[in-house]
């Protein structure tokens, strides 16, 4: 059976070519001093905000005597507490990457742009900048007071204060993200004393300018303009992805309040803009969806706060998808195949991670066998292969190898009658032989296992399957 469309219910057609008719992009005409709110999502946002701070404490963490998080770069070497990759393991990379390439594209169409207002680096020193830049210059309408005014001792002293300390956390910064590349204790060292190499105090001097330029300066701009995520996150919503969205049906239409209440007939929305206020990038949820909106939540808290003074019901502004303020069904998330298709390659590169972790191994060994000649037969009749070993040793301490073979009864092994050497973090090459005894030999391709077992651990170990050539 099917339904009739309610006359009188609003028409979202009309909503969107009013928005289209007062849409307004912040071109950076006008810096944005947003006001500060608390509430739930402003907890929320410190909290994710606070992850951030792995960047300044984790070079710093020390495992089994060095650093725990090391990404040796001049060495190929990257060590993550026990774990040591070698570039020989890079596909984990390409893994890794994915998924967090699939992480952030079934977040955004389940919830938006999150990453964006609660993870984002961005985010996060603009949000302790402009915090700071409160504490120094005060409220939006000093800080534009102060902005607008002409230059006098207060002002030079504001402001110098506060570009100062933003310069302290903008090296400060420099400093942690280059620490995460060479041992963080050794780098300041060389800081202090002036050894440190050009290319340290070249990356520290690109950190400091650019935090400060993007977290100080340009701050919204950087949302609008310059991240590449926001256009790339913008195609990814549908109409069942919740956003922060203003309950147009139930706030229109909006007025201010008279007498202390809300006339008969009024919407919930008082006019009073606070979720305008709030906004860091400066832009009227009540609008619509936009492209400013970078799903920070803290119009949520304005207005929950506005409609709890006034007794009225929080949730004009939740999170919602376009599909409930339509009224029509929300499907599960089961049933919606875009974000089914993004968890499953998800999972897919998840579990391969998984797996290159658990099978990393701390020996690998690899058996090249000489190509000419194929084999050689002596003089009592035996035949003997030629093989290049490489052993890579993945760990960040030297030990010693025993190497065996095994395929044919009555062979050899030759070349390595004593234990070979294995250098942390590299390959170690070696040339050994196979002779065996033509009797012995059935086929003219015999696989023969090469195995190498620690003398140090026995429990590092690795084979290698080759083969053994004869004559016909």
């Amino acid at each position: 059976m099917s339904e009739t469309p309610d006359s009188t219910a609003p028409r979202y057609e009309d909503d969107i070519y009013e928005e289209a008719a007062n849409w307004h992009v912040n071109t950076g005409e006008e810096k944005i001093h947003a006001k500060r709110v608390t509430g739930k999502w402003r907890k929320i946002k410190w909290i994710t905000h606070s992850i951030w701070l792995i960047l300044f404490i984790g070079p710093y963490i020390r495992w089994n005597g060095r650093q725990a998080v090391l990404f040796d770069i001049p060495n190929r070497q990257f060590h993550i507490f026990d774990i040591t990759i070698l570039p020989q393991d890079v596909w984990m990379l390409a893994l890794v990457l994915l998924f967090f390439a699939m992480l952030l594209a079934a977040v955004t169409s389940i919830a938006g742009r999150v990453y964006c207002g609660f993870f984002c680096f961005q985010t996060a020193w603009t949000d302790v900048f402009t915090w700071l830049e409160e504490k120094i210059e005060g409220p939006p309408a000093k800080r534009r007071k102060l902005e607008e005014g002409p230059w006098n001792s207060e002002k030079a002293r504001k402001l110098g204060l506060k570009w100062f300390i933003w310069f302290l956390i903008s090296v400060l910064t420099g400093i942690s993200f280059v620490a995460w590349f060479t041992d963080a204790y050794q780098l300041w060292h060389d800081l202090l004393t002036g050894q440190a190499s050009t290319t340290a105090y070249g990356v520290i001097a690109l950190f400091t300018a650019g935090t400060m330029v993007l977290a100080g300066k340009l701050r919204e701009q950087a949302c609008f303009w310059l991240c590449p995520y926001a256009r790339i996150q913008g195609v990814m919503y549908d109409k069942e992805t919740i956003l922060p969205t203003y309950d147009f049906n139930r706030g229109e239409p909006r007025g201010r309040l008279k007498k202390g209440k809300v006339p008969e007939g009024q919407g919930d929305c008082i006019d009073c803009k606070q979720c305008v206020a709030v906004c860091p990038t400066g832009i009227d949820i009540r609008m619509g969806q936009q492209e400013g909106c970078i799903t920070c939540s803290l119009c949520i808290d304005a207005c929950d706060a506005v409609m709890e003074k006034i007794g009225k019901p929080k949730g004009l502004i939740r999170y919602a998808s376009l599909d409930e303020m339509e009224g029509k069904h929300q499907l599960p998330l089961w049933k919606r195949p875009r974000p089914l298709i993004y968890i499953t390659i998800l999972t897919l590169a998840l579990g391969g991670i998984f797996y290159g972790i658990t099978h990393l191994g701390t020996i690998e060994l690899k058996v090249l066998h000489e190509r000419a000649p194929l084999y050689v037969q002596l003089s009592d009749g035996s035949i003997q292969n030629k093989y290049r070993i490489k052993i890579l040793n993945k760990t960040d301490k030297d030990f010693h190898v025993k190497m065996s073979a095994e395929g044919i009864a009555g062979m050899e092994l030759k070349g390595a009658e004593k234990p070979l050497f294995a250098r942390k973090g590299s390959d170690s090459s070696y040339t050994l032989y196979i002779k065996a005894p033509a009797d012995a030999i059935k086929a003219e391709r015999t696989p023969i296992i090469f195995k190498a077992v620690g003398i140090e651990d026995p429990t590092q170990q690795a084979t290698y399957e080759s083969m053994f050539f004869a004559p016909r």
